[in-house]
């Protein structure tokens, strides 16, 4: 599997949630675009520049330095205090979002995370569009911007988020690196800091393309053990992986919005199941299962439509939520073109008890989560799309159809 990691990166996160409440509450204007500042002039501990304007920093205005020294530089700034609490939610709604569409994320900070895009790329197919349009409904639905890098690392995705801001997609990817990221200065590069920068100047190393052409004979004299871990950088050699965060979420769910309405139903399951096999895979992989399964639609007048059944016995297994999606939808279906298809996995356990009815043998359930284990260590070994469910053969895959 092609590793594609992306890096989520909300711009300005401070002073722009701040303005999103300021609007919230009634605000006339949008304090991203005047002189202002997030900071606290009560607080001696805290009376700093913790976040600044586009408009405020093209006056020389910088973060961490003293709120008096910023006044000095803009006697009309105008000084809003920090609310955390606020800001965790916008956190929480930024991340709630992110997940939606895959449970593969790393939180680096309240603001910022790692993607792993790789195992879900047949679902949504290029990366660049998918990251457009993750970050345009953030934009849309959150009401703040954020920068989206792409590579084939969490450095180089790291790097690319970094470019241009603020709004921006950027990818660098292991063929980019000599045109985007080696004309660099070295300071741009992530891990190397103010003083780190200052001795490589020193031996005439001044972009990243210089220091990714030493040799570590001549380095290691002066950063020892540090030095190989610069050269690799500045190659853009990163094999970290994503370390998710263990936060338990109380339901998984994706939905695919399509380029062109969907007419016929069998087309609309062809994605509910490829949905299906992802999620219980994922399940399968941390050991929990569903108790509620919710299938969502959209139709092309952007009306939404959602049912939900909570199953007799908690599953997590492919047949059980594909076939309770089916019936789902047998009873939402009204026959009218379809923009967006999801599903929902809900109220997950760790817990699992079997009860059958009258009409069930008993041994079932314990032969599908066999049958699904299998699969998924086949699947492990081989790559996902070595087995596929006798219903999808001879048709396209999702992503390459959608």
């Amino acid at each position: 599997m092609e590793k594609i990691i992306m890096h989520i990166d909300v711009n300005n996160a401070f002073l722009s949630w701040t303005a999103v409440l300021l609007l919230q509450e009634g605000f006339k204007y949008d304090i991203r675009n005047t002189y202002a500042i997030i900071g606290d002039e009560d607080n001696k501990r805290h009376g700093i520049v913790l976040a600044k304007s586009t408009p405020i920093k093209k006056l020389g205005v910088v973060t961490a330095e003293p709120i008096f020294m910023a006044k000095r530089k803009c006697p009309n700034l105008k000084v809003y205090k920090p609310n955390y609490k606020w800001y965790k939610q916008m956190s929480d709604k930024l991340f709630e979002l992110i997940n939606s569409y895959t449970p593969d994320i790393q939180k680096m900070s309240i603001d910022e995370c790692f993607l792993d895009y790789g195992p879900i790329k047949h679902l949504y197919g290029d990366p660049l569009v998918f990251a457009y349009k993750l970050k345009d409904e953030i934009k849309t639905k959150l009401g703040f911007t954020v920068n989206i890098g792409i590579a084939n690392s969490k450095l180089c995705a790291k790097m690319a988020s970094d470019f241009t801001k603020p709004d921006r997609v950027h990818t660098l990817f292991n063929e980019e690196i000599p045109t985007k990221m080696w004309p660099l200065p070295i300071e741009d590069l992530f891990f190397v800091g103010k003083k780190t920068a200052q001795k490589l100047k020193a031996l005439n190393i001044k972009t990243i393309g210089d220091l990714s052409k030493c040799e570590i004979d001549f380095l290691y004299p002066y950063f020892k053990n540090q030095a190989a871990k610069l050269i690799e950088s500045a190659k853009g050699i990163d094999n970290s992986v994503i370390e998710r965060d263990k936060t338990i979420t109380k339901g998984l769910s994706n939905s695919i919005t399509l380029n062109h309405n969907l007419i016929h139903k069998e087309e609309v399951l062809e994605i509910l199941e490829a949905i299906s096999e992802n999620l219980t895979s994922q399940l399968r992989k941390e050991k929990r299962y569903a108790n509620v399964v919710r299938v969502q639609l959209k139709n092309a007048f952007f009306k939404n439509y959602t049912h939900q059944v909570k199953l007799r016995n908690a599953a997590n297994n492919t047949t059980t939520i594909y076939e309770t999606a089916q019936k789902l939808l047998d009873e939402m279906w009204k026959e009218e073109p379809i923009r967006l298809v999801g599903l929902g996995l809900d109220d997950l356990t760790y817990d699992v008890s079997y009860q059958p009815s009258l009409f069930e043998i008993s041994d079932n359930f314990k032969q599908e989560q066999d049958l699904s284990d299998a699969v998924d260590k086949i699947k492990n070994k081989y790559g996902k799309n070595v087995i596929k469910k006798a219903s999808l053969l001879g048709k396209k895959e999702v992503h390459k159809k959608y």
